[in-house]
C-alpha cells in the first residue's frame, strides 16, 4: 500500500508540474505560442521578454505554485505512513521531496509538450517554500541580488539554487534540519545547472541576453521547440 502511495506521489507531482502555464498565459496575452519567441522556453523570463511584466508575474506565481501544491498533495496521500527499505524508513518528508522533484521533472519534460520543458527554477523554489520557507527566502534573496547585479536571469537562477543548497549544509549538520531537504536542494540544483547549460555557454561567450531585452521570433516551429 505504501509503495503505491509513493508512486502516486511521484505521478501526481509530475502531472501537476506538467501543466504548461507559460504556454497558456502567453496565448492569452499575445495570442501566440510563447515557444515561438526568444529562447523558446515558457518560463517567466521568456514570457517577460515576449508578453510583458503582468504575464511574466502570473507565470512565475503559477509555476512556483506547482511545486508547492505537489508538496501539499504528497502530505495528503502519504500522511504518517512509512516506506521501509533495508530497515531505513522513508516517510512524509521523503514523499514531499519526491513530489517536488517530480513537479520539476514535469515542468522540464511536460507530457503536454511532447516531453519538452523549461528549466524548473520557479517550480524548484515553489517546492522549497512549502518544505522550508526560511531556506527558500535565502535562496530567493541570492537570486534577486544576482539578477540585480548582473541582469542575467540565468546566472541569478543558478546562484539562488546553489545558495539554497549551500546554506542547508550547516543547517543540516549543525541545526538539525532534515536530511531530505538537503538531498532535495542538491538534486534540484544539479538539474537547474544542467538545464542552463546553453545559458552557461552564452555567458562564457558574452552572448547571453540580459533581463528586459525583447524577444525576437525564432525560425523553428514552436510546436517542436523547448519550453
Amino acid at each position: 500500500m505504501i509503495v503505491v502511495q509513493f508512486l502516486s506521489v511521484v505521478a501526481v507531482g509530475y502531472l501537476i508540474g506538467s501543466i504548461p502555464f507559460g504556454v497558456i498565459i502567453g496565448r492569452r496575452f499575445i495570442k501566440e505560442d510563447i515557444r515561438g519567441y526568444g529562447s523558446g522556453k515558457t518560463g517567466a523570463t521568456n514570457v517577460l521578454r515576449a508578453a510583458g511584466k503582468k504575464a511574466a508575474a502570473l507565470v512565475l506565481f503559477l509555476d512556483a505554485a506547482k511545486g508547492a501544491l505537489a508538496v501539499v498533495v504528497a502530505a495528503v496521500i502519504v500522511g504518517r505512513n512509512y516506506l521501509v527499505i533495508n530497515d531505513f524508513g522513508l516517510g512524509l518528508l521523503a514523499a514531499q521531496c519526491l513530489a517536488a522533484l517530480a513537479a520539476m521533472a514535469g515542468h522540464n519534460w511536460s507530457v503536454f509538450l511532447k516531453f519538452k520543458g523549461g528549466r524548473g527554477v520557479a517550480t524548484f523554489f515553489g517546492g522549497l517554500v512549502a518544505l522550508s520557507p526560511v531556506v527558500a527566502l535565502f535562496g530567493s534573496e541570492v537570486f534577486i541580488i544576482g539578477v540585480g547585479l548582473t541582469r542575467f536571469a540565468s546566472l541569478g537562477s543558478i546562484a539562488g539554487a546553489v545558495g539554497a543548497y549551500t546554506v542547508l549544509i550547516p543547517l543540516t549538520l549543525l541545526g538539525g534540519f532534515p536530511l531530505e531537504y538537503l538531498v532535495y536542494t542538491l538534486i534540484g540544483t544539479i538539474v537547474i545547472i544542467i538545464m542552463h547549460h546553453d545559458n552557461i555557454g552564452r555567458l562564457l561567450m558574452g552572448r547571453e541576453r540580459k533581463l528586459g531585452e525583447k524577444a525576437e521570433p525564432i525560425d523553428s516551429p514552436s510546436e517542436d521547440s523547448n519550453e
